[in-house]
C-alpha cells in the first residue's frame, strides 16, 4: 500500500535529494495522515452518539487532535521546501526541525494528559464496562494507527525526514494508549479486575519518554551536533584520495535542515608543490564532494614539509610521544621555528571531550617534558582542540 501511494503521488520517488521530491514525500505523509484520522474521528463520534460513550467520543477527538499533528507536519515540509532567498542564503530547511519539535510537544502533551487521568482513576477507580462494538472499533483504530505509524516511519526514514519519524512517533503513542484502553476493559470484562488507572499510568510513561526523545533528537541539529563517523569517514577518504593530499583534518559540518549541508576541512598538502595545481586540484575535490555527497564544501590548504630531514624527524618524535601518552589525541598543523639557543615546536593537539581542565594541563606538562628529556633545546607550543566528530 506504501510502494503504491508513493508510486502514484511522488514523481522521481527514488531521488530523494532532491527538495522538490522531498516535498512531495512530505505532503503525502501528511495528506494520509489527516484522511486517516478524520476518518477515525467521524467513526468513533457517530458510534459515540449512538451508544451515548463518552469514551469513545473523547477518543474521536483525540483523534481530531492527532491530525493537527499532520498539519504540523504537512506545513514544516511545505515551508522547508522553500528556495533560498536574501534573508535566508541556507534555505529554510532547519524550519522541519521546528515543525518536529512542535510534533513531541503535542507527544507530550498526550502524555501528561493521560498521566493525570490515570492517577485520578487509580485514586477514585470507575468500572470498566465491556462492550463488543466499542472494543472492535478501538481495535480497528489500533491497526489504522501500526499501519500509519510504519507508513511515516518508512517514508521518515527514506528521505532523513525529523517531522515524519516524530508523526510516527505520535501514531505510536495513541497505539500505547488505545491498546491500554482495550486490554482494561477486556480484562475486566474477564476478570473484573479494574486495572484501567495502572495500565494507563504504564502507557503514559512511555509516551512521555517517547516525546522527550523526539525532542532530543529534533534540538540536536538545531543546537548543532557532533559529525556522523560515517559522513566523516566519506568525506576525508574522499578528499585524500587525490594526489597532491597527504592528510586531513579540522573537519566542521554544518546542517541547514535534511540534504542541505555545508561544510570546511583543512587539507594537507607538500609546501613545495605549485600552487596554482594544488588550487586547481582543491576545486576539483570541493566539486566531487557536492556531487557525490551533496554537502558544499570549502577546503583550506595546509603546507606540510616533506623534505626537510630535521623537520619530519622532530615531527615523528612528537608524533612518538603523543601516541605513548595519549592514542586517541591527534596533531596536525605541525611547523618549527629556529632560534639562536631553543627552537619551537608549534602544533595543534586534538584531544576527546572527556579530559577536565586538569587533565589537559597534566597532559600538556608531560609532552613538553618528554620532548625535552630527549632534546632539552626543544620546546613545545601547543594549542589544544577538541574534533568535531561523535565519539564512540
Amino acid at each position: 500500500m506504501t510502494e503504491l501511494l508513493v508510486k502514484l503521488f511522488v514523481k522521481n520517488k527514488d531521488n530523494t535529494n532532491d527538495q522538490v521530491v522531498r516535498t512531495s514525500y512530505g505532503v503525502l505523509s501528511s495528506i494520509v495522515g489527516i484522511i486517516c484520522n478524520a476518518i477515525l474521528f467521524v467513526v468513533k463520534l457517530v458510534v459515540g452518539l449512538l451508544i451515548n460513550s463518552v469514551s469513545v467520543m473523547a477518543d474521536a477527538f483525540n483523534n481530531l487532535s492527532d491530525a493537527a499533528s499532520s498539519v504540523i507536519s504537512l506545513v514544516g515540509v511545505k515551508l522547508a521546501g522553500r528556495p533560498a532567498d536574501k534573508e535566508h542564503p541556507f534555505g529554510h530547511g532547519r524550519i522541519e526541525y521546528i515543525a518536529a519539535l512542535a510534533v513531541s510537544f503535542l507527544i507530550l502533551q498526550v502524555g501528561f494528559s493521560s498521566f493525570k487521568s490515570s492517577f485520578k482513576k487509580i485514586l477514585n477507580p470507575e468500572d470498566v464496562i465491556f462492550n463488543p462494538l466499542l472494543t472492535g472499533i478501538l481495535v480497528l483504530s489500533i491497526f489504522i494507527k501500526i499501519w500509519l505509524m510504519f507508513f511515516n516511519k518508512k517514508l521518515g526514514k527514506r528521505i532523513n525526514s525529523s517531522v515524519m519519524l516524530a508523526t510516527a512517533a505520535d501514531a505510536m503513542g495513541d497505539i500505547f494508549i488505545t491498546s491500554g484502553t482495550v486490554a482494561s476493559a477486556v480484562i475486566a470484562g474477564v476478570t473484573g479486575w479494574q486495572i484501567d488507572g495502572y495500565i494507563g499510568l504504564i502507557v503514559s510513561i512511555l509516551v512521555v519518554v517517547a516525546g522527550i526523545q523526539i525532542a532530543k533528537d529534533t534540538l540536536e541539529p538545531l543546537l548543532g551536533q557532533a559529525i556522523d563517523r560515517e559522513i566523516y569517514k566519506k568525506v576525508t577518504t574522499l578528499v585524500e584520495s587525490y594526489p597532491g593530499i597527504v592528510g586531513s583534518h579540522d573537519l566542521i559540518i554544518h546542517n541547514y535542515g535534511p540534504n542541505q549541508r555545508m561544510a570546511t576541512i583543512h587539507a594537507e598538502i607538500p609546501n613545495n608543490i605549485d600552487f596554482e595545481e594544488a588550487h586547481e586540484t582543491i576545486d576539483q575535490i570541493e566539486r566531487h564532494v557536492l556531487e557525490e555527497l551533496d554537502i558544499f564544501l570549502v577546503i583550506h590548504m595546509d603546507p606540510i614539509e616533506m623534505n626537510d630531514e630535521k623537520i619530519i624527524e622532530k615531527r615523528e618524535l612528537v608524533n612518538e610521544i603523543i601516541n605513548k601518552i595519549e592514542p586517541d589525541a591527534y596533531f596536525h598543523d605541525f611547523r618549527v621555528v629556529r632560534g639562536e639557543y631553543n627552537t619551537n615546536l608549534f602544533f595543534e593537539l586534538e584531544i576527546p571531550f572527556s579530559y577536565t581542565h586538569d587533565e589537559e594541563q597534566k597532559l600538556l606538562k608531560q609532552i613538553v617534558e618528554e620532548v625535552r628529556e630527549i632534546d632539552s633545546r626543544l620546546n613545545c607550543v601547543i594549542t589544544l582542540e577538541n574534533s568535531y566528530v561523535a565519539e564512540e
